[in-house]
């Protein structure tokens, strides 16, 4: 499967190579997202197959590390190097080569089986005995993926324009920041129960939320990276808890099923609200106005989700780690 989505992977990034428009990126960005979804589970259930606890962290870690990393990344090659937007994908390409090696040479964690072809059909799975922790993880996830979605799409602009730059740096310098706080805070909550985990993540994202919206009224960047900041705290912990809240409850079996469908939750938060504001900003209040409006909705999403964790809490959940 991971050999297949490498594959699917690097022919996204020729077609980014040689798009000529709009059509053909669109294309090339809904081939890399079959890609990323099937690579995801599988991946994400064989790091579980080799190290239950460090697994779980590092499905927690990994995303958001891309997610920042790849921004800033993307960013300097821009401002600083030759034809950006040829460059940077034939260097994936590169790294896409290296991971395949180091992929064909790993052993693999589960029994070979008959059905090769049937093996790369996506699951999604919903075990009964963890529709309960799931209902309570889904909405975090929906809304730190929103809050992600938030910088990846707004924040660029929101920065430059607070900091007084056209740089490109400043636009992946955002979601950066957010990525690398929320990496801190993974390991910070690593050994605290995944309820305690949520908990903080729900109060950082409505209180850096809140602080980021104060510094776009107040027209600061250096207010704005702070609360970006806090925000990367429930960023962190609100995904590592809805993680750790799940998956040590399924078979080894399910893995890669219930991860496909907390990613499926956690995409449709990052792309369907950044898509919207998207509309808002070109066909309704702007961009300072959808900002606003934005940050209050994943306010409204964070509370919503502490609201069913306070509900919901037994003390089974409680003490999972």
């Amino acid at each position: 499967m991971l050999l297949v989505a490498l594959l699917v992977q690097a022919a996204a990034l020729v077609g980014f190579v040689f798009a000529g428009g709009v059509p053909e990126l669109l294309a090339a960005r809904v081939v890399q997202g079959l890609a990323t979804g099937a690579a995801l589970s599988a991946l994400g259930a064989g790091m579980l197959d080799v190290d239950r606890t460090r697994g779980t962290t590092a499905n927690a870690v990994a995303p958001g590390i891309g997610t920042g990393g790849g921004a800033l990344l993307s960013a300097l090659v821009v401002q600083f190097l030759p034809a950006p937007t040829h460059l940077i994908y034939l260097v994936l390409l590169v790294v896409l080569g290296i991971q395949a090696v180091g992929v064909a040479l790993m052993p693999e964690t589960v029994s070979r089986a008959p059905g090769a072809r049937h093996s790369l059909i996506p699951e999604i799975r919903l075990p009964r005995h963890v529709r309960g922790p799931v209902m309570i993880a889904a909405p975090v996830l929906f809304a730190v993926w929103a809050l992600a979605g938030f910088y990846a799409s707004l924040g660029p602009a929101l920065l430059r324009g607070l900091a007084g730059s056209s740089s490109a740096v400043y636009g992946g310098l955002g979601l950066f920041v957010l990525a690398a706080v929320a990496a801190l805070s993974v390991l910070a909550v690593d050994k605290r129960p995944a309820h305690t985990a949520l908990a903080v993540g729900i109060v950082g994202l409505i209180v850096g939320v809140a602080g980021t919206l104060v510094a776009i009224s107040a027209g600061s960047a250096v207010a704005f990276l702070i609360a970006t900041g806090v925000a990367g705290i429930g960023f962190g912990s609100g995904f590592q808890g809805a993680i750790r809240l799940v998956v040590p409850l399924v078979a080894a079996h399910e893995r890669a099923g219930v991860l496909a469908l907390l990613y499926v939750v956690c995409y449709l938060g990052l792309g369907l609200p950044a898509v919207v504001a998207g509309f808002l900003v070109v066909h309704a209040g702007g961009l300072t106005d959808t900002a606003r409006e934005y940050g209050v909705a994943v306010i409204v999403l964070a509370a919503l989700a502490g609201a069913g964790l306070l509900r919901r809490r037994t003390p089974r959940l409680a003490n999972v780690r």
